[in-house]
């Protein structure tokens, strides 16, 4: 995943938060923003103390960072993106996580309308 794709600051993430939409699957939610002024879609990571140390949590940032990277394809451009982590995931695979992603992504919108289609085909 790119730097051009992260979310970095707070106020980012707080404008994302208050003015954002959510969705949940049982491992992640998803707070989704449009935001028009952008070509690509931005996201931002966040994993609280929950899921474990500061080494588990960074573990599980990378993976969901590669998870993301392979489906970076589908994602709708013009949004901003927050998934934060449920506790569990930290002992998933990264298939498994990245189905996961995938499905909460479907729930929140932000999946390309043309490959939700090619999927129930395939």
């Amino acid at each position: 995943m790119h730097r051009s794709h992260r979310l970095r600051k707070n106020e980012e993430f707080q404008t994302v938060f208050q003015k954002g939409k959510s969705a949940a699957n049982k491992q992640f939610v998803i707070y989704t923003l449009e935001n028009q002024g952008q070509a690509t879609f931005r996201i931002g990571i966040s994993a609280s103390k929950k899921i474990g140390n500061a080494v588990t949590r960074n573990k599980v940032k990378r993976l969901l960072k590669e998870a993301i990277a392979a489906i970076e394809d589908r994602i709708s451009p013009h949004l901003d993106i927050i998934v934060i982590v449920r506790p569990g995931v930290e002992e998933m695979p990264l298939a498994s996580m990245q189905g996961s992603l995938m499905h909460a992504l479907k729930r929140a919108k932000a999946v390309k309308a043309v490959d939700i289609h090619n999927e129930k085909r395939g």
